[in-house]
């Protein structure tokens, strides 16, 4: 059942299939979907299915459905074919990071050369 925080939720309506997304890959707890504005050639979120605030707040609550983000973001490298050249998984936490939806996800980028420090 949705409580405040999640009756509005952007990723929270995705994963209901009440918004849709160019979805790249699912299993029981993730959803990975293609970035609407891409930062690189692959640019693809990976969300849990079950809404925590940020990164903190989910490896605090489902420790396991983080390292299914992971797993997931692995997947989409490999589809991708970028696994072998590298990748780039970030995670945004609050605002002043640029966080913009208040859902955890974790970026999977690559595709192209990262710089460093990115910033």
């Amino acid at each position: 059942m949705a409580d405040a925080s999640t009756s509005d939720c952007l990723f929270c309506k995705l994963v209901a299939g009440e918004i849709p997304a160019d979805v790249v890959h699912e299993s029981d707890t993730t959803v990975a979907f293609r970035d609407i504005e891409p930062q690189a050639p692959t640019h693809v979120l990976v969300i849990p299915r079950s809404h925590h605030a940020d990164a903190a707040a989910l490896a605090a609550a489902e420790p396991t459905v983080l390292v299914d983000l992971v797993d997931a973001a692995a997947a989409v490298a490999k589809a991708d074919g970028i696994a072998d050249d590298g990748y780039r998984l970030v995670f945004n936490t609050g605002a002043s990071a640029h966080q913009t939806v208040f859902h955890a996800h974790l970026h999977v980028l690559g595709g192209r050369t990262m710089t460093w420090p990115p910033g």
